[in-house]
């Protein structure tokens, strides 16, 4: 058979004469549009940041890749679509992979094997998350705050989102959750929107047990992340958006205590269906006369017991929905709100911060953030960490790419255009330079990315 690179594969019919395959391109890569990752990172610092955050008890004259090497590993890998620790034995020599660790790409130090990465994953301490989480807040921050420094921003709105991670082995504090019906982990993540900036910019990922109540670090995160955005933008209004899972007193009164403005979502009773009741009912009249769905919305004044009778604005949503020849489905929702505003335009704003479904199916579906599968908990926050580093430079990717062409496109849509390029690698004791493919459809796109992150034409 001889070696796997001279092997050949044979299509005789795609044409007329015998098409021949062979894995015998000398340095090449799959990931050559990978460079704008570490073109990136080293704009703003992140993995840099990140790698200072870890302590390294190693002994140092015996350590063969530095903390940030392994932390930019991961995190590039993550990026690239290698999810696993696995996939380094197959990458420690790729071309592009030591490129990005600034080896040089084909003499240069091969990459940590899949033991090594598993150590450091494993390595880490309560500490160490804690400083690394703190970092990845303040990186996006000051990123914000360095993008538009005259531009003085008027108003910060906060999305707080819990998700379900399952999981299929022995990790500690995976448990069974009744309403996901599987073992799981619950990660709570955290969103900023500037102003009327299209992205929701992802800012913290807490992993939690798999029963973890929502409400569980939510105040914690809270009260790390609300001085950081006074002090960077002492101008701002902090707006608050939370689901019905987070309307617990303590929630509530945190929120008034800091003066924080708040739309939260809460939970139908008695008492809120009998007022919405004869709403719902003109609803209904007036959908069997349009034959479409209708909705309409007011307010009340309520104060459960648990608020302990202090009375709060309350908007109700009266809907009922008609999807083909189904029957008419009644839909009655309610928020808490400290707005003033009216209560269409209330609902209007909580209604916005469904966009964060998008977010963290980007996380989950093209970055696999719920690869959580190693046994220490956390590790599996590290994990998460890493995920959500590699998902802030898609990000900044994301708002470059907005600015030049318009465009938003998804992290999978981004990695496949933009990454995903097959490159040739030459490198002389004068120069690196790597071959893409002349006709590469978003060659332009990739040119203005480049170019933003200060590579010369």
């Amino acid at each position: 058979m001889g070696d796997l690179p001279t092997q050949r594969v044979f299509f005789p019919e795609l044409l007329k004469r015998p098409v021949q395959v062979g894995f015998d391109a000398s340095a090449t890569s799959g990931d050559g549009g990978g460079v704008l990752l570490a073109g990136l990172d080293r704009q703003i610092g992140l993995t840099e940041r990140l790698a200072g955050a870890i302590r390294d008890p190693r002994q140092q004259g015996k350590v063969a890749h530095r903390v940030v090497d392994l932390v930019r590993q991961r995190a590039f890998g993550l990026a690239c679509g290698y999810a696993d620790c696995n996939d380094a034995k197959a990458l420690r020599q790729d071309p592009i992979q030591k490129l990005l660790l600034a080896r040089d790409p084909l003499n240069g130090q091969g990459l940590a094997d899949q033991a090594t990465l598993s150590r450091f994953e494993n390595g880490v301490g309560s500490g160490d998350l804690y400083r690394l989480a703190s970092e990845l807040m303040d990186v996006v921050i000051e990123q914000r705050r360095e993008r538009r420094p005259g531009c003085r921003v008027k108003q910060i709105t906060i999305d707080l989102d819990p998700t379900e991670n399952s999981t299929h082995g022995e990790q500690q504090l995976a448990l069974f959750n009744g309403h996901y019906d599987t073992w799981c982990y619950l990660p709570l993540l955290a969103f900023v929107t500037f102003d009327k900036e299209p992205e929701q910019q992802l800012v913290a990922a807490i992993l939690r047990g798999g029963r973890a109540p929502a409400t569980q670090g939510a105040l914690a995160l809270l009260r790390r992340l609300v001085p950081r955005l006074r002090q960077a933008f002492p101008s701002a209004r902090l707006r608050v958006r939370l689901d019905g899972g987070f309307s617990s007193p303590e929630v509530l009164s945190f929120l008034e205590e800091e003066q924080l403005e708040y739309i939260v979502a809460i939970g139908r009773n008695p008492v809120l269906s009998r007022r919405a009741e004869p709403l719902m009912e003109r609803m209904r009249r007036k959908t069997e006369q349009s034959g479409q769905s209708e909705a309409a919305f007011e307010e009340t004044r309520y104060a459960a017991k648990s608020w302990c009778k202090r009375h709060r604005r309350v908007i109700m949503k009266a809907e009922v929905v008609r999807l083909g020849t189904c029957a008419p489905r009644d839909n009655a929702r309610f928020v808490v709100t400290n707005l003033a505003l009216s209560p269409e335009r209330v609902y209007e704003i909580y209604r916005g911060r469904g966009d964060s479904e998008n977010r963290i199916k980007e996380l989950k579906n093209d970055l696999e953030m719920d690869r959580t599968s190693c046994t220490r908990f956390l590790a599996n926050q590290f994990r998460v960490l890493l995920t959500a580093a590699a998902f802030v430079l898609f990000q900044q990717m994301r708002l470059r790419l907005a600015r030049c062409s318009n465009e938003r496109p998804t992290v999978g849509t981004m990695r496949l255009r933009l990454i995903k390029i097959a490159a040739r690698v030459e490198s002389s004791a004068r120069r690196v330079v790597l071959h893409l493919a002349q006709s590469h459809p978003w060659a332009e796109q990739w040119r203005l990315l480049a170019r933003s992150c200060g590579a010369p034409g």
